[in-house]
């Protein structure tokens, strides 16, 4: 089976045998492996591999010119020690069911067929999540893109310059834009979703007992900058009382992020934390930290970091509080969806929390469509993220019809 051949080729990259998560960072040695893996997979298919301006990957099966392509795919980073699953199961799902429809069906599709990967979805790198489908689509402005640092303070144009993919062609791109028709990306389940049902609740696809659900659409999300100044000073020999240490009221915020929340029936994470001068005998001067924010609409959202803001500043006139990225809440299309639930027999329509590539082009104007396949531990973003490969096969069978239907229907 060809899905086996490609996942086990593909499962050691950027592997941490420590943890057995995933360091698949944008740009880096792990990340341009998993590029070579996707340039021999192409290949190895006959299929026109390029690389765009962006960075995104596409292998085409037709001529890209032809326009109104069927674009399927994910992408290959991953968030530090993340699972294998997120974003890797669609793009070898995407090769896997290409193999489906040219040895085992004998399928020549009307219109050109392209597997994508896009560049830095998880942002884990630079910070802004959706880069490369972002930069494509002008929703992440270049100049601001190539400026963005890592944690070592290495700029994106840096990064990108020393992996040989040259910088100064970031930017919008339309004309690739022009030539996708619709764009479906099959993906991991991500969490246990409430559903009710005429039995009751259930959480997720394992609650309801298949294999594969729908996206109806992406829940509005964003993530904010929190910086709190104190002083500097000797862990040993300041008193307490003569301490200004940002730490307090930083672990506070964490708490108040919580309670916002469950307030305003949301999801709020702090999850990643910058202390300066980050020493054990040292108060420090400083803390910056990464507030992630999602919920069913966006006043829900605006409401928990407004409160956070607010408290904040009554407490004190230093701290700030940045937007660093939002993404406004996604509906994908109606019709596509439909199409795609009668040619799989009606899966659960389910929302999602996650932030995908899908979203991104949906924002744009181009149709999109998401397939979830089943995650029986509900974890995430973490080495328990898991797929039974029956499930995963449930996955590539799907993704084959509905492409089957999409690039051989002169109406599509």
């Amino acid at each position: 089976m060809s899905f086996d051949a490609l996942w086990n080729a593909l499962e050691p990259i950027g592997r941490d045998g420590r943890t057995g998560g995933y360091r698949r960072f944008a740009w880096t040695p792990a990340d341009l492996a998993c590029r070579d893996w996707f340039t021999a997979a192409a290949q190895d298919r006959s299929l026109d591999v390029e690389t765009d301006r962006n960075g995104n990957l596409w292998a085409w099966w037709g001529d890209p010119a032809a326009g109104d392509a069927v674009v399927i795919g994910s992408h290959l980073d991953s968030v530090p020690d993340g699972g294998a699953y997120d974003g890797p199961l669609g793009v070898v799902s995407a090769f896997a069911a290409l193999d489906e429809l040219r040895t085992g069906r004998g399928i020549t599709p009307l219109r050109p067929v392209a597997v994508a990967a896009f560049s830095d979805e998880e942002g884990a790198r630079f910070g802004v999540a959706c880069g490369g489908s972002r930069l494509m689509t002008g929703a992440l402005d270049a100049d601001r893109a190539r400026g963005l640092r890592d944690s070592d303070g290495t700029t994106m144009a840096e990064a990108m310059a020393a992996a040989g993919h040259d910088p100064a062609n970031l930017g919008a791109d339309p004309a690739r834009l022009a030539t996708i028709g619709c764009f479906v990306e099959l993906h991991i389940e991500q969490g246990r979703v409430r559903l009710e049902t005429a039995d009751g609740l259930a959480f997720g696809l394992a609650g309801l007992g298949v294999p594969l659900g729908l996206a109806s659409g992406i829940w509005p999300h964003g993530r904010w900058r929190i910086e709190f100044t104190g002083r500097a000073d000797h862990a040993g020999t300041t008193r307490l009382e003569d301490r200004d240490d940002p730490m307090l009221l930083f672990a506070a915020t964490v708490f108040a992020a919580r309670e916002a929340a469950i307030r305003h029936d949301a999801l709020a994470t702090i999850g990643k934390v910058r202390v300066d001068p980050n020493g054990v005998n040292a108060i420090p001067s400083g803390v910056t930290a990464w507030l992630d924010v999602r919920g069913a609409d966006e006043p829900r959202v605006r409401a928990v970091v407004d409160d956070l803001a607010g408290d904040l500043g009554r407490q004190r006139d230093d701290v700030r509080v940045t937007e660093e990225s939002w993404t406004a809440p996604t509906t994908f299309d109606a019709t596509l969806r439909a199409r795609m639930a009668r040619i799989l027999g009606d899966p659960p329509i389910i929302p999602t929390g996650a932030g995908h590539d899908a979203g991104i082009l949906a924002a744009a104007g181009i149709r999109s469509a998401m397939v979830f396949v089943r995650n029986p531990t509900g974890v995430s973003h973490s080495p328990l993220e898991h797929a039974e490969r029956e499930d995963c096969l449930s996955g590539v069978t799907a993704l084959a019809a509905v492409v089957a239907d999409l690039a051989t229907d002169e109406d599509s």
